[in-house]
């Protein structure tokens, strides 16, 4: 018989009682930068001054020669692919957790996305896998910085240059993070970052994709912007591109918000390092590995429990979890994406996908099984990690988690 204090789920005293300030996220900056922008003759993003001072303050942060705000980190994707000179049959590797916005991209310029397995300990690509995976058709690599962890950039990197293969890095969740005290987006070929609202920092919804690369950095316009040349003022349009431009009202809320980003990332990192310094002795928990050379920037804090030592599932698990007061939920994603209907009946283009059809691909999602994948997708768990939350707030939530652990242990 357990010994441990009564769960909050069977009527006991939850852990955590302390109640963080509200998060905010705007005030008179943001609407100070609104009323500038309502004065503009237009509210068109090209040389627009509000997308102007926000591509100057990114790149005062990511040093980038050719920068394109967008619309949408998926936008920013699509037309990073797209530079990439994908097309039909050409292979993209990427990881099976993550958004359906780093694949879609790749479908609409009708390459095939083919998934590879993770690190069962840092939950990104590994680079081993996504070696044996590469072929002939293999054109690119989109390195995931899944919840501000930085991938081993220096193992893709040397990868894509030994196969003449385009790194994309994917720094939609990795606001500020840093691999070997570069920021992320700045070793590989083409990076794209998110502003959706529910990022580091935000505008609703919005992205930029970037590049220091001769290659590609200046086809990135022109492919978030219909072929257009907006330079020459030309539209004698060569290639299909796709309408993924941002608007002036987005970049005056982001241009204040770069602004924020050190001091949410300074919280966040302070906030995800005293969680894992606090679980790090918690019996039956897999802590997620954060190189030592690098800095996770936490857009959510993930850690696995080992299932086969505890008396519950992970659902029990968590809904002990939620009634102590600690703000932790059921994986990222609840299944590898290749297990998404939309995989699995390859109903990419009303039923149809062109590319199999025309004998560019045999790709089977169906037949796909990546086993730390697999793993990782039953038994991770991740924390909500937000600058607005206390040390208090942390430490009780660490509590409660280890008092479930105590009471669920075998």
């Amino acid at each position: 018989m357990t010994t441990a204090p009564r769960l909050a789920l069977h009527g006991g005293t939850p852990a955590v009682t302390a109640k963080p300030p509200a998060w905010v996220r705007w005030d008179d900056r943001e609407r100070e930068q609104l009323s500038k922008m309502i004065d503009q003759p237009s509210l068109f993003y090209w040389h627009g001054p509000q997308t102007t001072l926000l591509i100057e303050r990114f790149q005062e942060r990511y040093p980038l020669e050719y920068v394109m705000p967008c619309s949408s980190c998926t936008g920013s994707l699509q037309a990073a692919v797209a530079a990439a000179g994908i097309g039909p049959g050409d292979e993209v590797i990427l990881p099976p957790i993550t958004d359906m916005g780093t694949v879609t991209g790749i479908l609409f310029q009708q390459g095939v996305p083919v998934f590879a397995d993770l690190e069962s300990d840092r939950y990104n690509l590994d680079v081993a896998d996504v070696a044996k995976r590469i072929t002939p058709r293999t054109k690119a690599i989109i390195a995931v910085h899944l919840s501000g962890n930085p991938c081993d950039l220096a193992g893709f990197k040397s990868l894509c240059d030994e196969r003449n293969l385009v790194l994309i890095e994917d720094c939609a969740q990795a606001w500020g993070a840093e691999y070997r005290g570069r920021p992320v987006g700045t070793v590989g070929h083409i990076a794209c970052f998110s502003l959706n609202d529910f990022k580091h920092i935000g505008c609703g919804d919005g992205g930029i994709v970037a590049s220091s690369d001769e290659r590609f950095g200046p086809k990135l316009q022109q492919f978030a912007d219909k072929a257009y040349d907006r330079a020459s003022g030309t539209r004698d349009v060569e290639v299909l591109a796709g309408n993924f431009r941002i608007s002036e009202p987005q970049s005056a809320i982001a241009a204040v918000q770069m602004t924020r980003l050190e001091g949410i990332v300074e919280k966040r990192v302070r906030l995800g390092r005293l969680l894992t310094g606090r679980l790090s002795d918690v019996p039956g928990l897999l802590l997620r590995r954060v190189d030592p050379e690098d800095l996770c920037s936490y857009w959510f804090h993930m850690f696995r429990i080992h299932l086969d030592q505890f008396t519950c599932d992970r659902d029990e698990f968590v809904a002990a979890l939620s009634a102590e007061g600690c703000p932790v939920w059921v994986g990222y994603i609840a299944t590898p994406m290749y297990r998404y209907p939309i995989f699995k009946t390859e109903n990419f283009f009303a039923g149809r996908w062109p590319v199999k059809e025309l004998g560019l691909t045999t790709m089977d999602y169906n037949e796909v099984n990546l086993p730390a994948t697999e793993a990782i997708c039953e038994s991770v768990l991740h924390f909500t990690i937000r600058e607005n939350l206390t040390d208090e707030f942390i430490e009780q939530s660490a509590e409660g988690i280890a008092k479930v652990a105590d009471f669920y242990r075998r």
